[in-house]
């Protein structure tokens, strides 16, 4: 059964195929993984070779290649019989209003109470927080617009340490830090949307535009506090700049986070591999009309990962 997603970002390598192995040689030596164990690979190096021996091999076994340009999918390469899988496309594009509200709904409770965990950890003295849990973990028709503010003015105070930061994608303070993290969250989720054959321009709730992929941005939600705590962390660490800039420290420090170990369910697993698992648990749902297979990840005993 094919179930690996095969992540390769060695700085400089080469990608073939021997005797049925998924075959990677760097500096670091050769490793090797059978090729029907594996259900796609995403190229994130910057500088990968990649054999037409391994291209052919991976078509006969139907796995696509995943490749990156700054982390961000640039090109997906899939055999000519997995090119459009024709039963999940349908799903995708024809799912029932009322399930896509209880995804959605799934997902705005899961990103709510990750909010809430961040902020009491940020400022476990806070005297917003009684409310917060309250909004967090209630029902109310504006409860994601009602959180997200609530969320923010506790990270301004404690965080940005002024009354007059917002959180817009232009904005000053923090927002290129938390602009830059977010556009690494969102090539991750994309990576794994592509890996296991979802189309993102099918999204749940966010709009869809021209060469836009509302499905990533839904999915992502919960994991967004990932990120800010991340950014969070590292102002903390840098206090007294006013405007900090997206440095080349910077990209390194928060490009980390996919890889810092969290709790899903039963789980222990990096972040990186819980978003596949939330999206591999995505399709299951949709492709069976069901809300329930959809498990969103959201924070249990993990301490946040900085």
């Amino acid at each position: 059964m094919s179930y690996h997603i095969v992540s390769i970002d060695a700085p400089e390598c080469s990608l073939s195929c021997k005797d049925g192995q998924l075959t990677c040689s760097s500096a670091e030596g050769e490793r090797r993984l059978p090729l029907e164990d594996v259900a796609a690979i995403v190229i994130t190096s910057f500088s990968a070779s990649i054999h037409s021996k391994l291209l052919l091999e991976a078509a006969k076994c139907g796995v696509g290649l995943v490749i990156c340009e700054n982390f961000k999918p640039a090109s997906l390469v899939l055999p000519a019989n997995r090119s459009t899988d024709t039963a999940l496309t349908r799903a995708q594009a024809y799912i029932p209003a009322q399930l896509r509200n209880r995804l959605w709904r799934k997902t705005v409770d899961a990103k709510c109470l990750n909010q809430y965990s961040l902020a009491a950890e940020l400022a476990p003295g806070d005297e917003r927080l009684g409310r917060f849990e309250k909004l967090a973990r209630g029902h109310g028709i504006s409860k994601e617009a009602e959180c997200a503010k609530l969320f923010w003015r506790i990270y301004a105070d404690h965080v940005a340490e002024t009354d007059d930061f917002r959180r817009e994608r232009k904005g000053d303070g923090p927002n290129p830090l938390l602009n830059y993290g977010y556009a690494v969250l969102l090539s991750t989720v994309l990576q794994n949307l592509f890996a296991v054959g979802l189309d993102p321009t099918f999204g749940i709730f966010h709009a869809t535009r021209e060469q836009s992929t509302p499905l990533a941005y839904d999915l992502m939600e919960p994991f967004r506090p990932c990120v800010d705590y991340r950014v969070a962390k590292w102002l903390l660490d840098h206090p007294g700049e006013e405007n900090p800039q997206v440095t080349k420290e910077f990209r390194r420090w928060v490009t980390g986070f996919p890889l810092e170990t969290v709790d899903w369910f039963d789980l222990t697993l990096d972040v990186r591999g819980v978003i596949e698992g939330v999206i591999r648990s995505f399709r299951v749902a949709v492709t069976s009309g069901q809300s329930g297979p959809y498990r969103p990840w959201t924070r249990t005993t993990t301490k946040w990962a900085g």
